[in-house]
């Protein structure tokens, strides 16, 4: 069994992160990606309608401030990182505006959502391997019931992530018959680590350096 993936959740949002990531070795770089008023962008915080800042729970900034670019942050890695793009929104031509810039540099990627159209989208391409996200209960049954009953019309997705809090160890095993590799977050801690290296994830997503600095020190 291959020892579970080290993932930088976000870190991919700033170049200073991502600078950060490349330097503690994890496997994967997270990012979020929008499609902003001409380009791909790459961040956390959430437009606001009109309004003049962007947002998220306690955070906010103005809208004006420079937006890193998706094509920047692929420019930018200096040591070949393998990237998680998670498609934020249900903008029908963002999957469509991603794979032009992909098609550019035939980059390999890791692409995720929990709007699963985009994702299958970009499935169609040779160098994107799909991750199907759930956030709730809900989903998880939309979820199970499409990895149990296959499509010839949606490509078979290359692994999940599902939120920490609706994994047991019966549906680890159930997902890992379905799925190459089987991911989870919030693990941002060492007890919650622990916890779901137990259950037998093969994806930890961190936000935290210490606790990917620990999943890959116990892989040494």
């Amino acid at each position: 069994m291959r020892p579970p993936l080290a993932i930088a959740h976000r870190a991919g949002n700033s170049l200073a992160g991502l600078r950060r990531a490349n330097e503690l070795g994890v496997d994967v770089i997270e990012c979020d990606v929008h499609a902003g008023r001409d380009h791909l962008e790459v961040r956390h915080l959430k437009t606001a309608g009109p309004l003049p800042f962007l947002w998220d729970r306690w955070e906010l900034a103005s809208a004006s401030a420079p937006r890193l670019g998706l094509h920047e942050l692929l420019e930018a890695d200096q040591h070949g990182a393998v990237f998680m793009l998670d498609l934020k929104g249900r903008r029908a031509g963002m999957a469509e505006a991603v794979a032009d810039l992909l098609h550019e540099g035939r980059r390999e990627v890791i692409a995720c959502g929990r709007w699963w159209p985009a994702v299958d989208r970009l499935a169609r391409l040779p160098f994107v391997r799909p991750v199907l996200s759930v956030r709730n209960r809900v989903e998880l049954g939309r979820l199970r019931r499409r990895l149990a009953s296959p499509s010839t019309t949606t490509p078979t997705p290359y692994g999940v992530s599902v939120h920490r809090t609706l994994l047991t160890p019966t549906l680890v095993a159930e997902l890992h018959d379905a799925v190459e590799i089987v991911m989870t977050w919030p693990v941002n801690d060492v007890a919650a680590l622990d916890a779901v290296l137990g259950l037998g994830v093969s994806g930890v997503i961190s936000d935290e350096a210490d606790v990917l600095a620990e999943l890959l020190l116990r892989r040494s």
